[in-house]
């Protein structure tokens, strides 16, 4: 019998995904035959906000919040937010935002179906760490972060203090006079490209090996010094030793490499090595690749003195370098020796005479040495400190009245918002706001903050509106039953409850069996006097959606069982929240993926109902041996997926933006979300659902906007004595108030210019007995296009 390889396998895999429905949805899209445009989706030249992913899985601070409101708006001149990314920032014509006093996001996930504005209108939502603090106050207190490029409120204040003489230095004209983070100094794509860095993509770089580099680092991203020593060979120079520090200065490689080539001269002179030290060794390049790549971190950056040329040697592309003949800089490009900058700065004498060669650890420590002084004291303390005896010139002396620098101006937010020209206002109740008086407007309710607001003829470049009646005493009086309900309705989404099991079933191995839907967060034996039932919650609303549509009347160990959500109060109108969620515009592309390990032995084929089709699934067949349920010595039902394979299959629907694989510490992911470029390619997934089951993948719809789970570990609320009746009146109240805020925030959001970032905070609640975060919810006002 002949045997199938791999790639055939795979070829026939993605041939059987692609069904006829799944063609005709491609025809329609390439046919523009379409109507609707993707709710995620944006004009290309449009201001627009993405949060990064692993920041969309924590809860955004005030301070991360104001990074947001500085860069909205003062632009370039102000240091970038670090959690998210702000596309065309110079269109946006301004900033508004609405603060609401004690609201959580329980509120908000509560009366979902009662907010469809506040649902539709922005398109990015992020969990909100509550705070005792004033917002407002805050907000226009923050201090402003200068960023590299000089601003505008910034020319006066580094001017004055700072010498003439040193503003055309070519280090301050490259880095500024300000001490930042290492960030600062990492070489960009371009300038890599511009000195010679070996970069993917470019001509000669085919055969380099790639290290596994994060896509960002940060300013605790830690350093590691790089030096290579090289020999000719028939092929030029090539890699003869490396060394590699860290960032204390251990050594944690120095090896010799054997270059492949014939070896013409071995540079003694300057590398230190002879034939006799090469002779015997057998580390070959790809070796010490490798190497490399275990030991560098992804967020590794490295430091050298011409790391180009060290790299080259290596032939690797590392995306994160800090280059010390580069940050030490001098005039028209030329650059200083190591051996200088070490003597002048560290006070060590390297590559001396009396040694045979360059020792690479040795100057892999004094480049790393380098860069960490020079980010420790600032670009504008090392060219004042060693002007004379690094660049060779003095200043000469001043009148102390030219010397004596003026009081800096403010960096609050407020201060540099009124130097530069942009309108700013406050409205709300008095409160303790940084900011004139004449620019504060007083309201006894929020329909008076609200209707001032939209009365105005022109919208302030910069406003803040608190509305403050959530916390009146009517809706405040039973605050941890309210939100003691309110979590306890939203976790009653993710929970079934399933039987009866054969006699002896055991709370694990409920577990296992229901493992192949989703992470399971809690299971609950329950016992009756004849048969044996189980409560199962998940951790995700997808997979008690999957439990639903593929476990019910499957047949365990011979006998049927049925799955089922709770009925109660909360669960009423489940099904039309579900569908609120399935069309909302933060899931209308996503996919929730689970796959099952396929071994037939231990996963019987079953058949179930999905979507009114005839559907196959892969259900792990449980027995009470705990031996038997494991499957090829692991204790899980799902397998461990991986980007690359998913990719490949989901593909054939469309293309596939991202691929999102949550995890935990030390725990592979057992479920996906693949989001697509436009909802129609999910659509295409879903509706070959029955030929991914077949193929161990089970889907359906996202349900969980990506920010949620932040919000279900951070919420911590109280159980309290029972009284239904007063928290059920408090409810209604509750349900009341958010339509009414709905609306005008609806009316406000239209008032607003086209391009105006415009921002809702929900504040959150937090207490000595409960902490229920809160929802920051954003979108900029988009164009109205003409058709």
């Amino acid at each position: 019998m002949e045997a199938t390889s791999p790639a055939s396998s795979n070829e026939n895999k993605r041939k059987s995904l692609v069904t006829a429905e799944h063609e005709r949805t491609k025809r329609l899209k390439t046919g523009q035959e379409c109507d609707q445009v993707p709710l995620d989706v944006h004009p290309t030249r449009s201001p627009r906000i993405s949060v990064l992913l692993e920041h969309l899985k924590q809860p955004v601070t005030l301070n991360e919040l104001t990074e947001l409101l500085h860069y909205a708006a003062l632009g370039k001149s102000v240091k970038k937010p670090s959690w998210c990314r702000f596309h065309k920032q110079r269109k946006v014509q301004g900033v508004n935002v609405v603060i609401v006093q004690d609201v959580t996001q329980s509120h908000f996930y509560k009366h979902y179906l009662s907010l469809p504005n506040l649902r539709k209108n922005y398109t990015t939502r992020v969990t909100f760490t509550p705070s005792s603090h004033n917002i407002a106050s805050g907000i226009f207190s923050s201090e402003v972060t200068k960023s590299d490029s000089p601003a505008i409120f910034q020319t006066e204040e580094e001017s004055n203090g700072l010498h003439k003489a040193l503003k055309k230095h070519p280090v301050i004209i490259k880095f500024g006079t300000e001490r930042r983070g290492l960030t600062a100094y990492v070489l960009s794509q371009e300038e890599m490209i511009k000195n010679n860095y070996p970069v993917k993509g470019l001509p000669g770089c085919e055969e380099f090996v790639c290290t596994d580099s994060a896509d960002f680092v940060t300013d605790s991203s830690p350093l590691y010094g790089l030096d290579c020593e090289m020999c000719l060979t028939a092929k030029g120079n090539e890699l003869s030793r490396v060394s590699l520090v860290d960032s204390s200065g251990k050594c944690l490689l120095d090896e010799l490499v054997k270059p492949p080539n014939r070896i013409l001269n071995y540079l003694t002179k300057f590398s230190g090595i002879t034939a006799e030290m090469l002779r015997p060794i057998k580390m070959t390049l790809r070796d010490v690749q490798q190497k490399l790549r275990d030991l560098l971190p992804r967020d590794a950056v490295l430091v050298g003195h011409s790391l180009h040329c060290d790299l080259r040697a290596l032939k690797m592309i590392h995306r994160h370098v800090i280059d010390t003949s580069l940050l030490y800089r001098k005039e028209f490009g030329q650059k200083f020796k190591l051996k200088i900058l070490a003597e002048t700065l560290l006070k060590r004498q390297i590559q001396t005479e009396e040694k045979i060669g360059h020792n690479p650890t040795e100057d892999a420590v004094a480049a790393l040495e380098l860069a960490q002084y020079f980010i420790k004291t600032g670009p504008c303390k090392v060219v004042e400190s060693h002007l004379e005896e690094l660049w060779g010139y003095t200043i000469e002396d001043e009148s102390e009245t030219e010397c004596t620098p003026a009081p800096p101006p403010s960096t609050r937010f407020s201060d540099v918002l009124q130097m530069v020209g942009r309108s700013v206002t406050f409205s709300g109740k008095r409160s303790d706001v940084v900011l004139e008086l004449s620019k504060q407007q007083w309201h006894k309710s929020d329909k008076e903050v609200l209707d001032s607001f939209r009365k105005q003829t022109t919208c302030p470049f910069v406003s803040v509106l608190q509305l403050s009646s959530f916390s009146e005493p009517s809706t405040t009086g039973l605050p941890h039953q309210q939100l003691h309900r309110m979590f306890s309705s939203l976790r009653d989404m993710c929970v079934v409850f399933a039987g009866p099991f054969p006699p002896g079933f055991s709370e694990k191995d409920v577990r296992r069996l229901f493992g192949c839907c989703g992470p399971v967060h809690k299971v609950k034996v329950l016992n009756t006097t004849v048969r044996v039932h189980a409560e199962v919650e998940f951790e995700l609303l997808e997979a008690a959606l999957v439990a639903l549509k593929t476990l019910n009347g499957v047949k365990v160990q011979g006998q049927s069982i049925k799955v089922q959500r709770p009925v109660n109060e909360s669960t009423l109108d489940l099904d039309v929240t579900l569908d609120a969620l399935m069309s909302d515009s933060l899931n209308s592309s996503h996919l929730y993926a689970v796959q099952v390990k396929p071994n037939t032995a231990e996963y019987p084929l079953c058949t179930a109902k999905l979507n009114g089709h005839t559907s196959y699934s892969l259900v792990p067949n449980v027995k009470n041996s705990r031996k038997q349920t494991k499957v090829n010595g692991s204790k899980g039902e799902t397998s461990d997926l991986c980007e690359e394979t998913l990719r490949e299959t989901f593909s054939w629907f469309g293309s596939v933006e991202r691929i999102i694989l949550p995890t935990k510490p030390g725990k592979r992911s057992q479920h996906a979300y693949i989001k697509f470029d436009c909802s129609e390619s999910r659509q295409a997934a879903l509706d070959s659902s029955e030929d991914l089951r077949r193929h161990n993948y089970l889907v359906c719809p996202s349900l969980t906007p990506a920010h949620l789970p932040s919000w279900v570990s951070m919420t911590t609320p109280a159980p309290t004595a029972d009284t239904d009746r007063g928290v059920a009146i408090e409810d209604q109240e509750m349900e009341r108030k958010m339509r009414k805020l709905d609306r005008h925030l609806g009316k406000l959001f239209r008032f607003l210019p086209e391009g105006m970032l415009s921002v809702v905070l929900l504040l959150g609640h937090t207490s000595d007995h409960s902490h229920s975060p809160g929802l920051c919810l954003l979108d900029i006002k988009k164009t109205t296009i003409q058709t």
